[in-house]
């Protein structure tokens, strides 16, 4: 599979590559900051080196055919735009509806039939349940670029390889972070050699502070701009696949992180933030008091949002108060249970005690109680649903919002085997069934008593 140009009249002109964030196939989807960001990086890291880079975003909620899209009083986020589709097979007796996420695909195909042909296409994929919304895009995509391969990367194909080389349509499926495989495509599509890139460039896979900032400016519009401190997590926990996609733990320098928010302030008007990081308060002494410190020195009208949670344990009277200075509006905390036997077999990440003594210190600093929302694991495999209507009892005394979030059986994590157990669907036969929206390691049908029960109790 040749990656560089066959037609020599075109053997001069820089290699072309097409980034595609393909769509979503779900029972419900939302935007909530919810970018490409490894895509994105990986084009900048292309760009850098010479190469010509295109984006199509399937998820476009800006896109020119689209009505005008909402952004007041959302910090940025808001729904997609989404069509009805037939639901697949094994999931006809759910009770729901299933649609396909994001742009029309007419407008897909017309946004690709004004780009010229690229020499490679590169995909990226999210949740393993999303996968046949990959493998819609890449069918597509196939259709206007027949000779150009298309490969596909990101956290479905890295959980999912045998799965994903099996049914996603691509040519080659590329496991794993990006950095390296940037580098290994830079070197065939420019024909020179991985040292003499690295060295125009000072790249170096394993310094994050090397690397440019992710390419959001080919974003139609940015209502908001996700910010990675670090990769990495030092914990394990059972149910989350952190370590298996960042083996490796490493930081960017506080210096490099405030700059480049800075940069998306002033360059582009860019006022929310949200925080990628699965650890960002961790060795907060060295990395997130300078960042918030440096943040709020700079003195920018700007919000922060915490969608993957911060670590309960490492807030301090002197954490909630930078946090707050420093603009941070959407707080989510990692409490997962408030049942002290059931904590003990999930994580060891923090105590109910450190849970409440963290709440105290952030309404002390000023925060409202319905900034900060402590996430609550429910469908575990053989959990008792009275143990999560407990913990949100628990979470609501405190005087912040429980938000459930839905367990999704994850390849390769130590809950794995259990979820495959408890499981009334065959998980390890398609990732299809690992979908949280079914509840699937519940025995039981699909039930919206069960789930309207849980939404009427988060309720303040």
């Amino acid at each position: 599979m040749g990656l560089a140009p066959t037609d020599p009249a075109m053997a001069s002109r820089a290699p072309h590559v097409l980034l595609v964030n393909p769509w979503i196939h779900d029972f419900a989807a939302y935007d909530f900051w919810a970018k490409p960001l490894g895509l994105l990086q990986l084009g900048a890291l292309l760009r850098q080196w010479g190469i010509r880079v295109s984006y199509r975003d399937c998820l476009d909620r800006f896109h020119p055919t689209a009505p005008p899209a909402r952004t007041d009083g959302r910090f940025g986020r808001g729904p997609y735009l989404k069509s009805q589709i037939s639901k697949p097979s094994g999931l006809e007796d759910v009770p729901r509806r299933f649609s396909r996420y994001g742009i029309f695909p007419e407008w897909f195909r017309e946004d690709l039939s004004r780009l010229f042909p690229p020499d490679l296409i590169l995909v990226t994929s999210v949740m393993t349940y999303w996968w046949t919304g990959v493998r819609e895009t890449i069918q597509v995509l196939k259709e206007a670029f027949p000779s150009t391969p298309v490969m596909l990367g990101g956290i479905y194909a890295t959980l999912c390889l045998e799965h994903a080389r099996l049914h996603s349509g691509a040519d080659r499926v590329l496991p794993g972070p990006g950095g390296r495989h940037a580098l290994n495509l830079a070197e065939k599509l420019t024909g020179r050699s991985a040292a003499s890139l690295q060295s125009e460039s000072r790249f170096d896979p394993d310094a994050l502070d090397t690397w440019p900032p992710p390419a959001f400016d080919l974003q139609h519009k940015r209502s908001y701009v996700c910010l990675l401190t670090a990769v990495g997590c030092p914990f394990t926990c059972p149910y989350c696949a952190c370590h298996l996609l960042a083996p490796k733990r490493m930081r960017r320098s506080p210096e490099a992180v405030v700059e480049e928010v800075r940069h998306w302030h002033q360059a582009c008007g860019v006022s929310d933030f949200a925080l990628y990081d699965d650890a960002f308060l961790v060795d907060a002494k060295t990395h997130a008091i300078p960042i918030l410190q440096r943040t709020i020195a700079m003195g920018l009208p700007i919000r922060f949002h915490t969608p993957n949670a911060l670590h309960i344990r490492e807030i301090t009277p002197q954490i909630a108060r930078l946090l707050k200075s420093a603009g941070f509006e959407t707080l989510r905390l990692g409490l997962e249970t408030a049942i002290p036997k059931a904590r003990e077999r999930l994580d060891h990440k923090t105590t109910l005690e450190e849970f409440s003594q963290a709440v105290a210190y952030l309404l002390e600093a000023g925060f409202h109680g319905n900034q900060v929302g402590a996430y609550l694991l429910a469908g575990l495999p053989g959990q008792d649903f009275a143990s999560v209507e407990a913990s949100i009892k628990t979470v609501k005394a405190c005087g912040v919002r429980p938000i459930p979030a839905y367990y999704s059986p994850v390849p390769h994590t130590a809950l794995w085997e259990k979820a495959v157990r408890s499981s009334r669907y065959p998980l390890d036969a398609d990732p299809i069934y690992t979908n949280n929206a079914l509840l699937p390691c519940r025995k039981e049908p699909f039930s919206w008593e069960l789930v309207s029960r849980l939404k009427a109790l988060c309720l303040v």
